[in-house]
């Protein structure tokens, strides 16, 4: 049976099973390394869109065993069989109660003639959307609805986050920054104008939340730094939700530097500070940002994929070149390279981008990294085919670490 342990109304969910559990006999073969004492680990983010209108919805689809949706999310997850995988948009719930219906109603059993995968721990946590904030976020001249929470959402916990893992969560070490404020952040992007003083004041930076999950592999700590920012659309002239979108992604770049840079930065304990040099990270999640196209404010996404602790995999797949050659649309007129693309948008705008990432600490060593996008007719097709979307319109990334245990 597991047990649950609660620190910070958050959820670490750890079972009794043993590790080593047996690998999908229908996943992709991890890869073969070489050399020194390794431990091989599959890290993998993915938005599953497993958000639903109403606050209690998901779990009466999760309780059924039988929702059509979350049978193709769990089957993707057991074809790519990660170790560590990020979820978004998964609704949040104070005791747990989705984590656990998913694992035993879902993931736990093989779907389509899949093996079932096995996660002995999960860790979640509230989010800002859906949080009432009793201000006028939106400048609409009135108080409440899903534009005023301090995250845009119908309800508390609506796009939640969780990570699942088969190798232990130091949940008494998870660092979480859902309160951090954005006029916090020296030389912020907070349009203070659009707002006015009282609200610029106390908005908070992160639209859902921003976490530190360190894992155990043996006897090394991963730091899984999980986060969901705000779409940079949605906008009037004051491009609010664009410069949140950045300052959102700044937050870790700024908490991956040394000294003055992370001092601002104060979690929800109270601890101040970075990640120390020398801690193996990987950031995982649904950034809502394109290197190049898309409504992103400049060089957002860049503050990661240059800063000088990350490396960039660039994972691809053939099926996002396929789909954007078949869609067309403003794909067309795409400045990035389609190999690269994470999420099959609209096709007027602002058609197929990357946005979801796994970033490891140049420190690791990189065997492979894919995006889990077959092209049309292969097996594994159906999961990903189009509108409506069997699983998502995100599509699940993952890159095969080493560590040294």
């Amino acid at each position: 049976m597991p047990s649950i342990f609660s620190r910070r109304r958050a959820l670490a969910v750890a079972a009794a099973a043993g590790l080593g559990l047996p690998a999908a006999a229908h996943a992709e073969p991890n890869p073969a390394y070489r050399g020194g004492p390794f431990e091989n680990l599959r890290v993998a983010t993915f938005n599953v869109s497993l958000n639903r209108p109403e606050e209690g919805e998901l779990l009466r689809d999760l309780e059924s065993g039988q929702d059509e949706q979350i049978r193709a999310v769990a089957e993707v997850i057991q074809i790519n069989n990660p170790d560590v995988i990020l979820l978004n948009e998964f609704d949040h719930d104070e005791d747990g109660a989705g984590l656990e219906l998913f694992r035993r109603n879902y993931l736990e059993v093989g779907q389509n003639g899949r093996t079932p995968v096995y996660y002995p721990y999960a860790f979640s946590a509230p989010v800002n959307t859906g949080v009432p904030s009793e201000l006028d976020l939106d400048g609409d001249g009135t108080v409440g609805g899903p534009g005023d929470a301090w995250g845009f959402g119908e309800f508390p916990g609506q796009y939640g986050m969780v990570v699942f893992s088969r190798h232990p969560i130091l949940t008494e070490q998870v660092r979480t920054f859902q309160k951090l404020r954005w006029a916090d952040m020296p030389s912020n992007l907070l349009p203070t104008e659009f707002y006015g003083t009282e609200a610029a004041a106390a908005l908070r930076l992160s639209s859902k939340s921003h976490w530190d999950v360190p894992v155990q592999i043996g006897s090394a700590t991963l730091h899984v730094l999980a986060a969901h920012p705000t779409p940079p659309s949605f906008d009037g002239p004051e491009k609010r939700n664009q410069r949140r979108n950045s300052d959102e992604i700044r937050l870790w770049a700024d908490y991956l530097s040394p000294g003055r840079r992370s001092q601002w930065i104060v979690d929800d304990a109270g601890t101040r500070g970075g990640l120390a040099p020398g801690e193996p990270f990987v950031v995982l999640g649904d950034y809502n940002c394109d290197p190049v196209d898309g409504d992103s404010w400049p060089g957002a996404i860049d503050q990661l994929l240059h800063h000088p602790r990350i490396r960039d995999t660039k994972p691809t797949s053939a099926g996002a070149v396929e789909a954007a050659e078949r869609q067309g649309g403003e794909n067309a007129e795409h400045t990035g390279e389609a190999r690269y693309d994470t999420a099959d948008f609209a096709d007027d705008a602002p058609g197929n981008l990357r946005v979801d990432y796994v970033l490891p600490d140049k420190s690791l060593q990189v065997a492979t990294s894919a995006v889990y996008w077959p092209e049309q007719g292969a097996p594994g097709s159906e999961l990903t085919g189009e509108d409506p979307f069997p699983t998502s319109d995100h599509r699940l990334v993952r890159a095969d670490l080493q560590i040294t245990p």
